[in-house]
């Protein structure tokens, strides 16, 4: 399957800038870039033009390691890749079919090494993969992700996963994230400039192996997300949305409780407070004739939802689109944390942020569920908007000094 738009990422998975802009759901490059200069002022110190990245080989895998830095020059606009030294170089045009892309991999640490590199202003990813390049190629549109849901995509059989950044002149924004796939396991950290170190996406000792026997022992289909070699390798576990698409997940998985859902706010107002810094700003939804209708304090529509699908929940879009307004797309967002860790029946005022609340239905995304109990602080970014109530992996400083990526052990 061919993804690509003009940054060269879905939009669905720019989460790195809701924390800054609440933008929701960024359509293209320009959309993109536009959010990132209207983010006010630098910092106290200038963020120079790149900063030092180390990567730690904890994995104790002993296949050669292949990193990649791609993504979006924020000064330009432009897509392309960042060296080892942080210099940024253009994709070339592409193709139809898609044309390979240039050899944008840097010889990654050994296990038990450390290889610092440097990262530029840019939104993008940070791949790793052991043993085996990436196949990169580009169309007429731009660069082409992998697409692992895809049994003949090139990179199927790769183990590799890959983290997410924006560094700009407000600072680093970095991630781990489990969207669209869980796989080999890795932590992000960032240095102040006071030297002290935060970092975040560390598993459990023995994490690794128990998501994948939950997962694998959860009924109802969600061991199919597994995907394997013919070795006999687990490589990854897709996310439910893929799931659904490929037909590994049923379709109407999420069916019962969002039949509930609606049962419940027919006779009853869902209040919604979208904002953490705008407890004022509320949104009150009733269904009426099947429909999810929203009205401000004034009582005035103001968006309205129908019935979601599975698919709809597990991407946060289609039937919950979330554009990048001050209404829909903040309502839109709230929902789909509520669907997918099931708190709209258990708390009528959303967004729910009582972890001890999450995923405690039957129905429920149980990827999601399976991630955050095995991570060390909780914290994982299991689908698009798990943001919500501060639950993603993410760390951010306004004067970083160096970030991190440690490769944690297969176990």
């Amino acid at each position: 399957m061919v993804r690509t738009n003009p940054t060269g990422l879905p939009a669905r998975r720019w989460r790195v800038l809701s924390r800054i802009t609440h933008a929701l759901r960024i359509a293209g490059a320009a959309a993109l870039v536009g959010a990132l200069f209207s983010l006010g002022p630098p910092a106290q110190a200038a963020v120079p033009d790149t900063i030092p990245l180390k990567i730690t080989n904890n994995s104790g895998r002993t296949e050669r390691l292949y990193v990649y830095n791609l993504g979006t020059q924020l000064s330009t606009g432009r897509q392309g890749w960042a060296d080892a030294n942080g210099a940024f170089h253009a994709w070339p045009a592409g193709g139809n079919p898609p044309t390979p892309a240039p050899d944008a991999s840097i010889a990654g640490p050994a296990a038990g090494q450390s290889v610092t590199i440097r990262m530029p202003k840019f939104s993008g990813r940070v791949y790793f993969s052991y043993g085996q390049k990436l196949d990169f190629r580009l169309t007429t549109g731009g660069l082409v992700q992998p697409a692992v849901q895809n049994p003949t995509d090139p990179n199927r059989n790769i183990l590799f996963n890959w983290s997410e950044y924006t560094l700009n002149d407000s600072g680093l924004w970095l991630n781990s994230t489990q969207v669209d796939m869980f796989s080999a396991p890795y932590a992000v950290g960032v240095q102040r400039a006071d030297g002290t170190t935060v970092s975040t996406g560390h598993l459990k000792a023995g994490g690794y192996n128990g998501f994948f026997n939950a997962l694998r022992g959860q009924p109802g289909g969600w061991a199919n997300l597994v995907q394997t070699r013919s070795d006999g390798t687990v490589l990854r576990a897709l996310a439910p949305l893929y799931g659904v698409e490929t037909g590994a997940l049923p379709a109407n998985v999420m069916d019962d409780y969002v039949n509930r859902v609606w049962q419940k706010y027919t006779t009853s107002t869902l209040t919604v407070t979208p904002f953490a810094d705008q407890p004022g700003t509320k949104y009150y939804g009733r269904v009426s004739g099947g429909v999810m209708n929203f009205t401000n304090s004034s009582g005035a529509v103001v968006t309205s939802f129908q019935k979601p699908d599975a698919a709809s929940i597990f991407g946060c879009h289609r039937l919950l689109d979330a554009p990048n307004d001050a209404v829909r797309g903040p309502i839109s967002r709230t929902l789909c944390a509520g669907f997918n860790r099931s708190t709209l029946l258990v708390n009528p005022n959303q967004p729910d942020t009582t972890t001890a609340n999450f995923y405690q239905d039957s129905v429920t995304n149980h990827y999601a569920r399976k991630i955050h109990a095995q991570m060390a602080d909780g914290k994982a970014y299991a689908f698009a908007f798990d943001d919500v109530g501060q639950q993603e992996s993410l760390v951010h400083d306004g004067s970083p000094s160096q970030a991190y990526l440690t490769l944690d052990p297969l176990n």
